[in-house]
């Protein structure tokens, strides 16, 4: 079955989301949402998974967890089964809870992209109308903002604020770092838009190039053949990218020789050839970013290409040979041959036509005799 890769390595942040089976509630009353809460200090238990923040939807979740080891699998396994094997016996019901694979994000964590990705899990209760205008986003119960500003007594020891604040430019967890912390989440609710949050929502990562980069050689050659997603073709033209560097620097090659040579150079072609050797990016990728012409047209060389090889011919030798085999010469096209005539039927006799008289000699040869030839006539003995 086709999935999405996951990306394991220590110190990964990911932005962590679950919805329901079928959309249908997760939490039908506060001691689920308690349960999740005492499974989730478990699972961190466990795994010694670090969290950012969180917040517990009607029928979601959000989770910004930090891994010191590469084990987001097989914490994610154990957390959401063991949350669904007791949400199902205290209801007495089976199956699913949640609705197939967890959607994961990975976060740079730096240049304030885990401020940004906090912000958006503790302004979901606004987004989606579950506080009035006049309740503060630590007033939702169900977040882990209320600990976050809260006194830190309260606070768990698996819920982390020292990168949280930092990248706030709050340089101390006492009384007036949280409270500046809780005015600057404030501050966001009344300014944030959709754009500000159009890349955590569609992409598979969130950071900067240089992060960006970094998870791209992470992918390269990770992936199988089950795996899908736009990481995956990010990862493989990254890889393409690399090639043509290379095999420019091995021809002593500009990178304006590209667009000054022409289509067919074999500089050209050899690159072409070995990034369709190995990686998986598409002819068109390759025709624009060698400068060489049409998809259809790069096809058309890297077949003459490897058929010239066959052959031990040039590409425009072997496409000559070919062309000659397909062409038949003038000297020996068939001629259209005219069907034989029928030969000419002799007409039948009229059925009233006079049949030669017989000689009564002939007649009375041909006679059936009327008596036994024996004489005497026929025997009668019978009657």
């Amino acid at each position: 079955m086709a999935r999405k890769l996951r990306i394991q390595f220590p110190g990964a942040i990911y932005h962590v989301m679950s919805r329901g089976d079928r959309r249908e509630d997760i939490f039908r009353d506060d001691l689920d949402r308690q349960s999740f809460i005492e499974t989730l200090a478990d699972a961190c238990a466990k795994t010694d998974w670090q969290v950012h923040a969180f917040v517990l939807m009607p029928n979601h979740f959000h989770l910004v967890v930090e891994t010191p080891q590469p084990n987001l699998v097989a914490g994610m396994k154990w957390f959401l089964g063991t949350y669904t094997a007791r949400f199902n016996r205290r209801h007495k019901i089976s199956g699913h809870v949640f609705a197939g694979r967890y959607k994961s994000l990975l976060v740079g964590g730096k240049g304030g992209y885990l401020r940004t990705v906090c912000d958006y899990v503790h302004l979901n209760p606004v987004r989606a109308r579950m506080l009035t205008d006049g309740e503060s986003v630590a007033s939702f119960p169900w977040s882990s903002m209320r600990w976050i500003v809260g006194e830190t007594a309260a606070r768990p020891e698996w819920l982390r604020v020292e990168r949280l604040f930092g990248e706030s430019g709050i340089g101390r967890d006492d009384r007036a770092g949280r409270a500046e912390y809780a005015r600057r989440v404030e501050a966001r609710r009344a300014t944030e838009s959709d754009e500000d949050y159009r890349a955590l929502r569609s992409g598979w990562c969130l950071g900067n190039e240089e992060f960006r980069q970094e998870l791209l050689a992470k992918i390269d050659g990770a992936a199988g053949r089950s795996h899908f997603g736009g990481e995956l073709i990010e990862a493989a033209e990254a890889r393409a990218a690399r090639i043509v560097d290379e095999e420019l620097r091995r021809a002593v090659w500009a990178e304006a020789e590209l667009t000054g040579r022409r289509k067919g150079d074999p500089v050209k072609l050899r690159i072409a050839r070995r990034l369709r050797a190995e990686t998986t990016v598409t002819l068109q990728w390759i025709a624009t970013r060698l400068h060489m012409g049409t998809q259809s047209h790069l096809s058309h060389l890297l077949y003459w290409t490897k058929r010239g090889e066959q052959e031990s011919t040039s590409p425009a030798e072997a496409k000559a040979t070919a062309r000659a085999r397909t062409e038949m010469p003038a000297a020996i096209k068939m001629t259209r041959v005219r069907p034989l005539a029928k030969p000419a039927m002799k007409p039948l006799e009229s059925s009233t036509a006079t049949l030669p008289a017989k000689s009564p000699t002939a007649v009375a040869e041909s006679a059936i005799p009327l008596t036994d030839p024996a004489g005497g006539g026929f025997d009668t003995s019978f009657d």
